[in-house]
């Protein structure tokens, strides 16, 4: 049976995704708490609502990433981006000390950020390497 792994953010997913819900829930709360003779135009509230979306898109891009281990090689969504790896292109993978994620090292010194494998996790981070770096043994 292979030995196939998928490493999430941690701390920074679950951060990323109650934001959004912290920033919705002061969004309508702040509507209904404003008094009456106050309004915004049509314009204004598309103006927020788009920001407030587009915020919520770059978050939710945070929240969903991942690094996959497959037979065929890696698998990186960074954010809305999807790279994949073969096992034979990749070089190894760097994580220097106070980097904030691992780093995919092609042969042809193509470089893939980890974002998925945040180096603020810690020692779940140093595991994630070190799996990667065992498969390409």
């Amino acid at each position: 049976m292979p030995d196939l792994r998928t490493f999430r953010p941690g701390s920074t997913r679950i951060v990323a995704y109650a934001v959004a819900v912290i920033m919705l829930v002061l969004t309508v709360v702040i509507a209904l708490a404003l008094p009456d003779d106050i309004y915004f135009t049509t314009a204004e509230t598309i103006t927020l609502w788009l920001i407030i979306g587009a915020v919520l898109v770059l978050l939710h891009g945070v929240g969903r990433s991942y690094v996959k281990a497959t037979d065929e090689g890696v698998e990186v969504l960074n954010g809305y981006r999807r790279h994949m790896v073969p096992w034979s292109d990749i070089k190894g993978f760097a994580m220097n000390t106070g980097a904030p994620w691992p780093t995919l090292v092609t042969l042809d010194d193509e470089r893939v950020n980890l974002f998925a494998i945040q180096g603020s996790d810690g020692s779940y981070a140093r595991e994630a390497v070190t799996y990667l770096r065992g498969r390409l043994s």
